[in-house]
């Protein structure tokens, strides 16, 4: 009986011990001190942000029209170059020589043409107008003795035979006439314009050829099409420059131009001429910039919308290809839920939540959809009522449902920080 009574008190004891240890657990649950800010109905700018990649201003890679070695490079890369200025010279000495030898036929094309209109075309002229006078005249000489004749025949004296001899030699005069006035006609008004047309088309032929070989030897001087400075100078002089093939690239890194992808949703409030900030992820420059394109076309892989930023670039230490960090300001939302941007904490899925302190001073863990950003604060869509307080310093590892201190001063910080 002894022994059964002692065992029983035994397990009556440790059921007491173990009840005792869990409320001292309990009692020794610490109370967690946090900050909290009240979510307010206030105005917000709706800043868009997002990571975006540089690109030139403006950037040209010039190709040679001709195929030839490389004489010279008067510019390396990194050097800056204004626009028209020449840049590399290829060997052209063949080019020069084709030059020299339709500048010598164009030349001989236009003293003959000179010579056609200026000299042999008024010669011509000239003798087909003076044949047509002597025809006229001997015309006149003849029809004078016809009707001489035929008057002394009337009067008996001079013989038939004699008129018609004088009737032949005017017909013959005036045959001469006509076919000579016929020729002066047909020179002036066919003849004369066919000779000066092919002496006009010889010396275009030859200005034509001319012009060409001109052409051809001034693409062997490379000149900028763009102020900027050289990106790339991938050949040595000396080395066989290709038609097609990019000898030079010139870029003007003066202003940088950000394009970004933003959701469809966002793009919406986006509108050309909306101020926006570049900024390198190194924050090491910040400049700013203006929208400037906003893409009509809707991307259905990303569902994004592109939008270009264009910015200064000072010290031109922006680059293009480099990866920065682009807020838009599209504008004031007036009446918003707003808290501060330290509340959100990470949720799943890529959301958002934060922790509500109850009028119990226990902490409850809230998904919240968010809306615009700025200056510290977002806007909540839903998931946070105006009037309710969320954590700003202390939430950091703090679970739902735990016993919470609001603090007025830094001790909250202090606790977020593990101490």
């Amino acid at each position: 009986m002894r022994t059964k009574w002692t065992a029983a008190a035994v397990t009556g004891v440790m059921i007491v011990l173990v009840g005792c240890s869990k409320e001292q657990e309990k009692e020794a649950e610490p109370v967690v001190p946090v900050r909290v800010a009240e979510a307010r109905r206030e105005s917000i700018e709706r800043v868009l942000t997002a990571q975006g990649t540089l690109r030139a201003l403006d950037q040209s890679a010039i190709v040679p029209k001709i195929s030839a070695p490389v004489r010279t490079f008067h510019v390396n890369r990194g050097d800056h170059v204004r626009k028209g200025q020449l840049l590399a010279v290829l060997e052209n000495l063949d080019l020069s020589a084709a030059v020299t030898d339709a500048k010598g036929a164009y030349d001989q094309a236009a003293a003959s043409y000179h010579n056609v209109t200026a000299a042999t075309l008024p010669d011509e002229v000239v003798k087909a107008q003076a044949d047509v006078q002597a025809s006229k005249q001997a015309l006149e000489a003849a029809r004078k003795l016809l009707e001489s004749r035929q008057q002394l025949l009337r009067e008996g004296a001079l013989a038939r035979r004699q008129v018609d001899e004088a009737a032949v030699a005017f017909a013959q005069a005036r045959s001469q006439y006509e076919t000579a006035d016929k020729h002066l006609q047909s020179f002036e008004t066919v003849g004369r314009h066919e000779e000066a047309k092919s002496a006009a088309g010889q010396l275009e032929s030859a200005k034509g050829k001319y012009e060409g070989a001109q052409a051809q030897l001034s693409y062997s001087e490379i000149h900028s099409p763009i102020s900027g400075v050289i990106a790339d100078r991938p050949l040595f002089p000396g080395e066989m420059a290709s038609a097609g093939t990019p000898l030079l690239t010139v870029m003007d890194i003066s202003s940088v131009i950000a394009r970004v992808n933003i959701p469809d949703a966002e793009a919406a409030h986006v509108k050309v001429g909306q101020a926006a900030t570049v900024t390198a992820n190194d924050s090491s420059v910040e400049t700013n910039g203006t929208v400037t394109v906003v893409s009509p076309a809707f991307d259905p892989q990303s569902t994004t919308v592109e939008i270009w930023v264009q910015a200064k670039n000072p010290g031109e230490r922006l680059r293009p290809g480099q990866t920065v960090h682009v807020a838009i300001d599209t504008g004031r939302i007036p009446d918003a839920v707003v808290i501060p941007s330290e509340a959100l904490f990470p949720g799943q899925a890529g959301g958002a939540t934060v922790l509500v302190i109850g009028p119990d001073s226990v902490a409850h863990e809230h998904a919240v959809r968010t809306g615009a950003q700025g200056a510290g604060k977002v806007q909540v869509v839903s998931g946070v009522a105006p009037g309710e307080r969320v954590v700003i310093a202390g939430g950091m590892g703090l679970r739902d449902g735990t016993k919470v201190r609001v603090e007025t001063g830094q001790a909250a910080e202090k606790a977020d920080g593990h101490e």
